[in-house]
Order: structure tokens, then C-alpha cells, then sequence
């Protein structure tokens, strides 16, 4: 169940002891982070059920790093299934992919309140110079737990390096996609072409994909980097934040 459902569900079990004048709750989460709830707009509340970070199957390709990369992207249960698509630095799906609905900014990319390196993209100046995902912000650790986090950009150049691993467009249950073969040991991924979203629009799915890494493009900090594919190419590259895209976790590295 996911933290948010928790807190929805001591919402409406508490919201029966509030005054009419008591319309909010204040909740401290364990990493201590501060939530407040207004009663009245809370209109109804869902369960979802999640894998226990044990049964969640990665695979070893035999890469340098030992970087280890889980078998099925966040939101699916096989490695076909496309999954759900997040903003960058954001945990929870949502129906528009704008910067009006982008989380750390005010309505723009030069409007920046969080991950930016460059005074002329921040809010009034602002940086903070964070150039990674921290944990509360990455789709993976936030959905999967501790164990999982986004990859990096290293981590994506690596995955696909004609060094280590081969590639191949192919298809698995009907679904097209990026088959990737280590070269050491044999063992593949299979990335389906889950394409991405921006305003309402899922652009490109069967086609191509864009997938996130945790990493900020620290020269434009609107953008942030992803590994990108079609039938005909594999690649890596930096576009805006606010887009919906797919992401599948790698072991996060003792």
C-alpha cells in the first residue's frame, strides 16, 4: 500500500473527530516530512497492492559497475507490460504532463524550486545545485522502497555499451521493444517501447521510448537525462522534466 493511501486512510478515520472548524490534518511522515489534508476535498480513497522488495526479480548482466537492473518497469508486474509514467522527480502518475502541473517549479522551466544548478532557471534566482534524484523524489525508491533507485546516466551509457552488451529490437508477447544481451554472461533485459506523455498525449508507444535516469542535466536545468530507443537506434539524451516517462529501477549498490 502505498504511504499515501496510508495517510488518506488516517485522513477519513480522524476526519470524523474534527470540529467544522478543524479542516485539516497535519501529518509528520518518518522521514519527516510534513503533509497537511483538507477534509473536504477528499473525495474517495483506493488501495493499491505492491510487490514486497524481495519478490521484485532484477537481473546481473555482468557489467563493470555490478549495476543490477530489475526485470519489469515501475507500475508493471512483466517485463512487457509498459507500466506507469512519472515526471521527473515526481512518485505519482497524474493525467497532464505540463509544466503547469510540474511539482518543483512555478508554471515553467525558468521557474525552478527544486534541482537547479542555474540561477536563470530557478524561481527568483534560485539553485541549490542538487544534480541527483534524492530518494524522496525518485520514483523508484518512493514505489519499490529502499532497495531500488532510478539509474544514472553512467548506469544508462553502461546498460547499452557495445562493450558489454548487444541490442536488438524485437518483440515479447506482441509487445515491441529493446532487447538487451550481456556479452559476459548471457542473461538480457527486454525494455518495452512505452513511448512517454506530455500534456494529456502518450506520444510514440510501440514506436520508441524515453526512460529517465535520476540525473539532472546540470547545463539546462529543465532538463534531465534519459536513454532513448526506436526500431533503428539506442541512445541517451536530455529534454524537459515535465514529461511523463517510463522508469525501471536498478538495485541500489551496497
Amino acid at each position: 500500500m502505498k504511504r499515501n493511501s496510508i495517510l488518506a486512510v488516517l485522513l477519513l478515520l480522524l476526519a470524523g473527530l474534527q470540529t467544522a472548524m478543524a479542516q485539516k490534518m497535519v501529518v509528520t511522515t518518518t522521514d519527516n516530512q510534513v503533509v497537511k489534508y483538507d477534509v473536504n476535498k477528499v473525495k474517495h480513497v483506493t488501495f493499491e497492492e505492491e510487490a514486497p522488495i524481495e519478490t521484485i526479480e532484477y537481473v546481473d548482466l555482468g557489467l563493470p559497475s555490478g549495476t543490477l537492473w530489475a526485470t519489469c518497469n515501475v507500475g508493471a508486474s512483466k517485463p512487457e507490460e509498459y507500466g506507469d509514467y512519472f515526471a521527473w522527480g515526481e512518485i505519482e502518475t497524474k493525467s497532464d504532463y505540463s509544466w503547469s502541473t510540474c511539482k518543483y517549479c512555478k508554471g515553467s522551466s525558468l521557474t525552478l524550486t527544486k534541482y537547479c544548478t542555474l540561477s536563470n532557471y530557478g524561481y527568483n534566482g534560485f539553485t541549490d545545485n542538487l544534480t541527483e534524484l534524492q530518494p524522496e523524489d525518485d520514483a523508484a525508491t518512493a514505489n519499490w522502497g529502499s532497495g531500488w533507485q532510478m539509474p544514472s546516466l553512467d548506469q544508462i551509457k553502461e546498460l547499452y555499451n557495445s562493450i558489454y552488451t548487444t541490442t536488438e529490437w524485437t518483440q515479447v508477447n506482441g509487445v515491441n521493444g529493446r532487447k538487451i544481451t550481456s556479452k559476459s554472461n548471457g542473461n538480457s533485459v527486454f525494455l518495452p517501447a512505452t513511448g512517454y506523455r506530455y500534456d494529456t498525449s502518450l506520444i510514440d508507444a510501440g514506436r520508441g521510448s524515453r526512460y529517465w535516469s535520476r540525473s539532472l542535466d546540470a547545463k539546462n536545468s529543465g532538463n534531465a537525462w534519459y536513454l532513448s530507443f526506436g526500431s533503428g537506434y539506442i541512445d541517451w539524451g536530455s529534454f524537459y522534466r515535465c514529461e511523463g516517462r517510463s522508469v525501471r529501477p536498478v538495485r541500489v549498490q551496497e
